[in-house]
């Protein structure tokens, strides 16, 4: 987005997403969440923040009309089905493989069901929903995850295109590390 600012890390390893003065920010004591130095706004969940820093930037975002709602509908996407199903990949495939063949199966083929959904819809298209938008800001960190899900890039060109164009930004690259 283009806005200064300045990086508190929380460790969650010793609770402190419990400390009263985090969970003023974010009352489900959860990462990420910001504080707006300009008007002293806090907002916690991902989409929530995305939606706010496009709106108060006019960037990633288009501000009305179907545009709009197009990304809208794919950030939806990622919140309701990529972030918590593929978060659920993370937990039983990569980390606690083994103990739950029913989860891991369940889960590994929900993951593959939205790597298609995905790779269907960025077929004949550059991003998600028109120009790079918050739709794809939103995406991109669990996909490139996909070798924690076991998947193969391969079966999806679409999304591997996707996957690479976003990883080159300089901007990603920079937030990533």
């Amino acid at each position: 987005f283009g806005l200064p600012y300045k990086s508190h890390p929380i460790d969650i390893s010793k609770d402190e997403q419990f400390a009263p003065a985090f969970l003023k920010i974010s009352p489900n004591n959860r990462i990420p969440a910001i504080v707006d130095n300009d008007n002293g706004m806090s907002l916690f969940e991902s989409g929530a923040i995305l939606i706010y820093l496009a709106d108060k930037t006019g960037k990633l975002m288009p501000k009305q009309g179907e545009d709009r709602y197009r990304v809208m509908e794919w950030l939806m996407w990622q919140m309701g089905g990529i972030g918590p199903m593929l978060g659920q990949v993370h937990h039983f495939v990569k980390y606690n493989k083994g103990k739950a063949p029913y989860a891991e199966e369940r889960y590994s083929k929900e993951a593959l069901r939205l790597y298609g959904v995905l790779d269907r819809r960025l077929e004949g298209r550059e991003f998600l929903a028109g120009d790079y938008s918050i739709a794809d800001i939103a995406t991109w960190p669990w996909i490139s995850r996909f070798e924690w899900q076991e998947i193969d890039m391969n079966k999806f060109p679409n999304v591997k295109r996707w996957y690479t164009a976003i990883a080159n930004r300089p901007a990603v690259q920079r937030g990533y590390k």
